[in-house]
């Protein structure tokens, strides 16, 4: 049990690490699924352990100036106030309920994702981008509507972080590839960022209320997850990306379904 906990923390900071995005949206399913928690003592510890990657991922991006860290400390800001009130809300639905909401998320995710592999932008997918936040020489301009678009941002990602327990990549990125100019490598590092900021509060929430319940096994799922960010940027320029999302989307569906079979039979 503790060497699979281990396998699995690997896999899922190596989605992370790979997508910048989607290791929160299988962390949870892994838990639960393949070690038989419940959402509830999952979620936190899928925090966690999303997070610490994350936050591996964010320095490496920070030390070669691609994190836009003024407007990721105000998606985490806004996010971090909003958790608690979708802890909130996870704590008071049935969990057959929560399993249906995050299974249906994860399957618009993998579309996302597999129209992205396929050359289609995320973007594109659905409505022509809103350069609401503009970038120029550099640097990102403030003004009102980027400020109201990042806070809007954070809000979404906050409420669905405390609500499923994931780190919210899968908004984050797409929300700037539509809202702004940033070229897609500093968004997947500013993403990150956001991604460690509002997990690291998530858990430090969940703690405060009695919600983890920490064991070997997840001591293990964590540092595993740190070890497969390790690995996935250090071989990330070597790895065909069409392939490595294509191969994500295809996982997501399958976990996705699993969930779905799990609270039908």
């Amino acid at each position: 049990m503790l060497l699979l906990a281990l396998t699995l923390g690997a896999l899922i900071g190596i989605v992370l690490g790979l997508t910048g995005a989607g290791g929160g949206i299988l962390a949870v399913p892994a838990l639960t699924l393949v070690l038989g928690w419940s959402m509830t003592q999952a979620a936190p510890i899928a925090l966690l352990a999303v997070g610490g990657a994350a936050a591996i991922g964010a320095l490496q991006g920070l030390r070669v100036g691609l994190v836009r860290y003024r407007a990721a400390s105000l998606i985490a800001a806004t996010g971090m106030l909003l958790v608690p009130l979708g802890q909130h809300w996870a704590r008071s639905l049935d969990e057959r309920y929560l399993i249906a909401g995050f299974a249906a998320v994860m399957l618009l995710v993998a579309r996302r994702v597999w129209r992205k592999a396929s050359g289609v932008s995320v973007d594109e997918a659905t409505l022509p981008r809103v350069r609401k936040i503009q970038v120029e020489t550099g640097y990102i301009v403030w003004n009102l509507s980027s400020f109201l678009t990042l806070t809007a941002i954070g809000i979404l990602t906050g409420l669905t972080t405390g609500l499923l327990g994931v780190g919210g990549g899968f908004i984050i990125v797409p929300a700037l590839l539509r809202c702004s100019n940033i070229r897609l490598d500093g968004i997947v590092a500013t993403s990150l960022m956001v991604i460690a900021l509002v997990s690291g509060g998530a858990f430090v929430s969940a703690w405060s209320s009695g919600q983890v319940v920490f064991s070997s096994s997840a001591g293990l799922f964590v540092a595993g997850a740190a070890l497969g960010m390790l690995l996935a940027r250090h071989y990330a320029a070597h790895l065909p990306k069409h392939y490595v999302l294509r191969a994500f989307a295809g996982l997501i569906v399958l976990v996705s379904l699993l969930l779905l079979y799990k609270i039908t039979y």
